[in-house]
């Protein structure tokens, strides 16, 4: 495709632009082109050569975002283009994606005292953010994104939301250095939940589980509610545990002075007993429950000496959260998992022991005795933290 030169300029209109459906490339003259993408997004970029060299700016998405480009400001753009490159000027693109990113990952791998999440944090981005690395970052758009994903959203959902975060780092970074305007558009509710299959409901089955970044904002709304089953959602997801365990939970498991929850073999899933660490709003929580309580059951339903219900366990944790597809399993567990994962330093088997899943081969099990108590407390004792965030 030639750069546009010497063709007639001003060959688009409002109205022509609005009815482009057809994936394709579309030039309005003199080096301004639109591309539109499969997905019906659209966007402006400017294309030159020099010495041979093709060079391409992008000036931003037609009709998207906090700051659109209309089709009179798309060519006001690229005539400041072609009267610098009368001049004589050399164009500079800024700094790209890759650029960005590696200045991100050494601040983020000074941070981190594990090296398999320094490895990780590379890797993703290394491999599956390839195709944003020579984009200028001022450039990129949620169609830029949507792409990148695409190939590996429903091979490797988890991989492919961490990268997605990742990006958004990567993104936000920029932002804060004033290198890039408007929304983030690797943030999953700022468009791309519009455009991608929800990965939850692609890696959980029906165990719908919400994102973590939203968490704080359910827990504020569960605080609001003086039902026990709030209360019982709420310790739930405190102490990452399942939702058997939880409301089948008896007085006598539990330690108030050594702040421990002890869950005998018999009602856990692995047939292993299991010590829960306690924070201070389980305590407290727990605390109410006992002036409340008729039985030997923690968490009583409406009758007396009988369990909650799960219905109103999902009932309440629905009203709460701003994703009504919520389980409470997922929300409970793999939205920890999740946050525990890409948050936190924590070594992976205090993350996997934290909710009672078996760590390394039979033989490793063997002489792994100790459950690493205290240092799961530090975790528990983040997340209760993460929790209870403003937002």
């Amino acid at each position: 495709m030639a750069a546009g030169y010497g063709m007639a300029k001003h060959k688009l209109s409002e109205t022509r632009i609005r009815t482009l459906i057809k994936a394709g490339i579309y030039s309005d003259g003199d080096g301004l082109f639109l591309r539109v993408r499969a997905t019906g997004s659209k966007q402006w970029f400017f294309i030159y050569k020099r010495q041979g060299k093709r060079t391409e700016i992008g000036l931003g998405g037609y009709g998207q975002g906090t700051a659109p480009v209309s089709l009179s400001l798309a060519r006001d753009k690229a005539e400041a283009i072609r009267e610098r490159l009368a001049r004589g000027e050399e164009l500079s693109k800024g700094k790209t994606f890759l650029d960005i990113m590696d200045d991100v990952i050494s601040v983020k791998e000074s941070s981190f005292r594990n090296e398999k999440h320094k490895a990780q944090w590379r890797m993703t981005l290394d491999k599956y953010a390839a195709p944003l690395h020579k984009k200028p970052i001022a450039s990129i758009t949620r169609d830029d994104v949507v792409e990148c994903l695409k190939p590996i959203w429903t091979k490797i959902p988890e991989t492919a939301d961490r990268t997605r975060m990742r990006i958004a780092a990567v993104i936000d970074h920029a932002k804060a250095r004033g290198l890039y305007a408007g929304d983030n558009p690797a943030d999953w509710r700022g468009g791309l939940k519009e455009l991608l299959p929800a990965k939850n409901k692609l890696s959980r089955g029906h165990h719908a589980a919400l994102d973590y970044h939203l968490a704080p904002q359910m827990m504020t709304e569960l605080r609001k509610s003086n039902g026990i089953a709030a209360l019982v959602v709420e310790f739930l997801i405190l102490c990452g545990s399942r939702v058997g365990e939880v409301s089948g939970a008896v007085w006598s498991e539990v330690d108030f002075e050594e702040r421990i929850w002890t869950i005998p073999a018999e009602r856990m899933k692995a047939g292993k007993q299991h010590r829960v660490p306690l924070t201070d709003r389980a305590i407290a929580i727990l605390k109410i429950m006992k002036e409340r309580a008729t039985s030997s059951l923690i968490f009583e339903g409406e009758k007396a000496g009988s369990p909650i219900s799960d219905t109103s366990l999902t009932k309440a944790l629905r009203r709460a959260s701003p994703d009504k597809s919520v389980t409470l399993h997922g929300t409970a567990r793999s939205t920890f998992r999740d946050w525990a994962g890409d948050e936190t330093m924590h070594a992976r088997d205090i993350i996997e022991t934290a909710l009672a899943h078996s760590v390394g081969d039979a033989t490793e099990q063997a002489y792994r005795r100790k459950d690493a108590l205290e240092k799961r407390r530090l975790l528990m004792n983040e997340w209760a933290a993460f929790l209870s965030e403003v937002k």
